[in-house]
């Protein structure tokens, strides 16, 4: 699987996590999932921003323009109760996913039943 492919299948996930407890401007979005990740993952704002608008047109997600004295305008994005349904489905998901590639892979420890030894 190409870096691009797993990015899309968690790009959702991060985005609905990271706004998940307190709204967030779009490009603080993506300056956190860089500096989350080590630098691992990055968003260009020409694949952040329509993410986000999805995000939005679904519901998942509401913008709301925010003026401060000094700055710019920016949209700033919050999870509604739709999107916190789909951010516990999508963390289900993505954790039984990780564990089935970490044990085909051999990158997880093997269960074993040396406690019942």
């Amino acid at each position: 699987m190409h870096d691009r492919e797993l990015k899309k299948g968690s790009a959702e996930l991060l985005i609905l996590s990271l706004v998940e407890d307190k709204p967030r401007h779009g490009y603080e979005i993506g300056r956190l999932i860089d500096l989350r990740s080590g630098g691992a993952l990055r968003f260009n704002v020409a694949s952040l921003y329509p993410l986000l608008y999805r995000l939005e047109k679904r519901g998942w997600i509401r913008g709301r323009w925010v003026e401060k004295a000094g700055q710019r305008r920016r949209r700033y994005y919050r999870l509604t109760p739709a999107g916190r349904k789909v951010l516990a489905t999508q963390r289900h998901g993505w954790k039984k996913f990780v564990s089935a590639i970490n044990s085909i892979a051999g990158l997880a420890p093997a269960a074993t039943a040396s406690s019942h030894a």
